[in-house]
């Protein structure tokens, strides 16, 4: 069986680990130019070195006994590491959060820089646009609700209102460095005015350099400014970051804004969606919560039901 899942992403991931070890031939498909997504590490070069910044999913906890032992290997390849400032079940990528999907992806193969636009069902197969003339005979989309939704729709549009009902919360993401440490006595700040959340980013297990933050608006707040200009917006956070430092703010040597418009996804209570018929599905934390452990459960969940239904 050959199987394409769109999207790289830690539910795309799981997916394709899960049926890679039942002996299918996977192949993922991801726009980014690397490992990472809603995990994302943002690295900045400085005259002292480079920076790498979590501005994406900040940690992740576990529950479920199976992503308990997929942890339990990352831990052990040294990949993840306790952060108790988050919490005493908190856990980070090392030395980024990207680390973890980078390990996933290592074990795969994915085509990177690559937009998948649309799907194709022929009489012998699936096929991508853009793509060659490769056939699929299974495809998985594993991407935020608003993007699978278009590419669903051509093809079960009952998976696709699934999708479009499923509204991700946008978050500004502020990203600062300085050259001495922040008078600032906790290393997470949880909602302070503008602020959902605010991290010291170079005090996760695993970072080195200057000092480093990530600054995230609420939702709301990012709701209402998503359409201004990235300067504004980091200004607005450098100054609602003052407003939590005991001295005055240094003048950072790094300032950098990113926009995400699909940050924290709606929880759902489907699990993973699969046509059995046209051998099309869709997994990601929408389906379940917006969590980290959530993706890979969607993930693995569909790869079952596609096993099954084999």
């Amino acid at each position: 069986m050959k199987v394409a899942i769109i999207g790289a992403g830690i539910a795309g991931l799981s997916c394709a680990l899960r049926l890679q070890q039942a002996g299918y031939t996977v192949t993922l498909f991801d726009k980014g130019r690397g490992a990472g997504g809603r995990m994302a590490t943002r690295r900045v070069e400085t005259p002292g070195g480079t920076i790498a910044f979590d501005h994406g999913a900040q940690y992740l906890t576990m529950r479920d006994p199976d992503f308990v032992a997929a942890m339990q290997g990352w831990a052990a390849a040294g990949v993840v590491a306790r952060w108790p400032a988050a919490g005493p079940d908190a856990w980070v990528g090392t030395p980024g959060m990207s680390a973890i999907v980078g390990h996933l992806a290592a074990q795969t193969d994915v085509r990177w820089n690559t937009h998948v636009t649309a799907l194709r069902k022929t009489a012998t197969g699936w096929q991508l646009d853009p793509g060659d003339a490769a056939l699929f005979d299974s495809v998985v989309v594993a991407i935020p609700a608003e993007q699978a939704a278009g590419l669903l729709a051509p093809h079960d549009a009952a998976m696709a209102r699934v999708a479009a009902d499923s509204r991700s919360a946008p978050c500004w993401t502020a990203m600062f460095a300085f050259e001495t440490p922040l008078a600032i006595f906790d290393d997470v700040l949880k909602d302070r005015g503008i602020i959902g959340w605010a991290a010291r980013n170079s005090a996760k297990p695993g970072r080195d350099g200057p000092e480093a933050w990530v600054v995230q608006a609420t939702p709301d707040w990012s709701r209402d400014h998503l359409e201004d200009a990235a300067e504004t917006v980091v200004d607005q956070l450098q100054a609602a970051l003052a407003a939590q430092c005991a001295d005055a703010l240094p003048a950072p040597i790094v300032r950098v804004g990113h926009r995400w418009r699909y940050a924290r996804a709606a929880a759902g209570e489907s699990g993973c969606l699969w046509n059995a018929g046209e051998r099309i599905g869709a997994a990601g934390d929408w389906l379940l919560a917006p969590r980290i452990e959530s993706g890979w459960l969607s993930g693995r969940r569909l790869a079952e039901q596609m096993l099954a239904d084999a």
